[in-house]
């Protein structure tokens, strides 16, 4: 088979070629979602095969020094293969942005919207197959500063709802930012029916929210978070 041509070609059909396999991660469909995790298990297997590869040559190519070494064909061949497979897994594939930052008509942000849903839906099975703390955090900021078009706006404030209404996990906090930026008479909406609901996790949650949204000069930190609950909210 002929090695896959360098992946600088970024446009949508790339992307989708890589990874349109994964948003059977966030299918209903139990079986969808099985034939997906097997899929991602295969891609991130490869990606440690060549990690490992590219890891010997590292050693292989040291007597010759750093410049020498990006020279060797060997060693330029297991970095390239082992970039391609890491673009073909997660959590992987959706590290890096455009360069000039400016994600809304970047063809990525779609399946960067997908890690983080399949993370707010199925948090278990993302959390045994590709859980990645670092990862999650800075994408949520990412999106947050993320120009918002309508179906960009719908998909962050679905999000949002999502996470207000589980257990609080790692990191859940930073869809502050989220809030902030997408803020609605509709995402008040539901983080109003949220707060109002039976679920003491929607209620804690869905009210820090929705305080903040009120104060957009109150920073975000686990102090006011703290300073939140001690006041008897959750």
């Amino acid at each position: 088979m002929a090695e896959e041509a360098d992946t600088d070609a970024d446009d949508a059909c790339a992307w989708a070629e890589r990874l349109g396999w994964a948003f059977g991660l966030i299918a209903e469909d139990p079986v969808a979602r099985g034939a997906a995790l097997i899929h991602l298990a295969e891609a991130q297997r490869k990606a440690a095969d060549t990690g490992a590869r590219l890891n010997e040559m590292w050693q292989l190519t040291r007597p010759l020094g750093m410049d020498a070494r990006y020279r060797e064909p060997a060693f330029l061949q297991a970095l390239r293969r082992h970039q391609q497979a890491q673009r073909r897994s997660l959590p992987d594939g959706v590290w890096g942005s455009p360069g000039d930052g400016d994600l809304a008509t970047w063809p990525g942000l779609p399946y960067v919207l997908l890690f983080l849903e399949w993370e707010a839906r199925y948090p278990l099975e993302w959390t045994r197959h590709a859980k990645a703390w670092g990862t999650k955090e800075s994408l949520i900021r990412k999106v947050a500063r993320t120009r918002q078009d309508e179906a960009i706006k719908a998909k962050l404030t679905d999000l949002v709802e999502i996470v207000v209404r589980r257990a609080y996990r790692c990191k859940d906090r930073e869809y502050v930012r989220v809030a902030r930026a997408v803020d609605s008479s509709d995402l008040r909406d539901r983080l109003d029916r949220a707060a109002d609901s039976d679920s003491p996790w929607a209620r804690c949650h869905a009210g820090y929210v929705l305080w903040l949204l009120d104060r957009p000069d109150l920073p975000n930190n686990r102090r006011v978070w703290q300073t939140w609950v001690a006041g008897g909210a959750c």
